[in-house]
């Protein structure tokens, strides 16, 4: 079973735009931003130091005008594949850090809403000796976890017992945002990291 923490993360809404005000986003175009922040337990959870895979060390926030709303969540793949090349030999992918304005509403898989990349491409890093970079469409969606691992083989992923609250949240804010156009926009998604 994955780890989770007891509580969910911290911070405060001037320090999570503090930290995203280097990114260019205009917030009256985009006023929901999701962040996601790779080790916010690094030293707390898991092997010291280290980012660990297949646990929910991570964190992901909703940040609008109205709210600011944190989750534990997973932005790691949940194991390591080492591959190569882009076919289907290739390893399993990392999301790079940054700005990506690839995700929108949609269903995960034909199975229930969640945020899917269909707006834009990304790049990832993927497992293989060495690591490389790739960049396109890989369904690097924003998703629910589950409760004996974090699946995932790249996306963004929210314990389970959050999901609901997450995606009834963001969906609200769309709706309130963007009426009935809530579903065809981009949420912006920034990713950091801790270290």
């Amino acid at each position: 079973m994955p780890v989770i923490p007891v509580q969910k993360p911290r911070m405060s809404t001037s320090e999570l735009r503090k930290r995203i005000a280097r990114f260019p986003i205009d917030r009256s175009k985009y006023p929901i931003v999701i962040v996601g922040i790779r080790g916010y337990y690094l030293n707390t959870l898991g092997q010291p130091g280290m980012n660990d895979r297949g646990i929910y060390d991570d964190t992901i926030f909703i940040d609008t005008p109205q709210v600011t709303a944190a989750f534990n969540a997973n932005t790691d793949p949940t194991g390591y594949r080492k591959g190569t090349g882009f076919g289907k030999t290739k390893g399993l992918a990392t999301l790079k850090p940054g700005l990506w304005l690839a995700h929108k509403f949609g269903l995960h898989k034909g199975k229930y809403l969640a945020l899917v990349q269909r707006m834009s491409t990304v790049t990832v890093v993927r497992d293989g000796t060495p690591d490389y970079g790739d960049t396109g469409y890989f369904g690097i969606n924003i998703h629910k976890g589950g409760l004996r691992s974090t699946n995932s083989e790249g996306c963004q992923t929210i314990h389970p017992t959050q999901w609901d609250s997450f995606i009834t949240l963001d969906k609200d804010q769309a709706v309130r945002y963007f009426g009935a156009e809530w579903n065809k926009v981009v949420i912006p998604y920034v990713l950091l990291e801790t270290k």
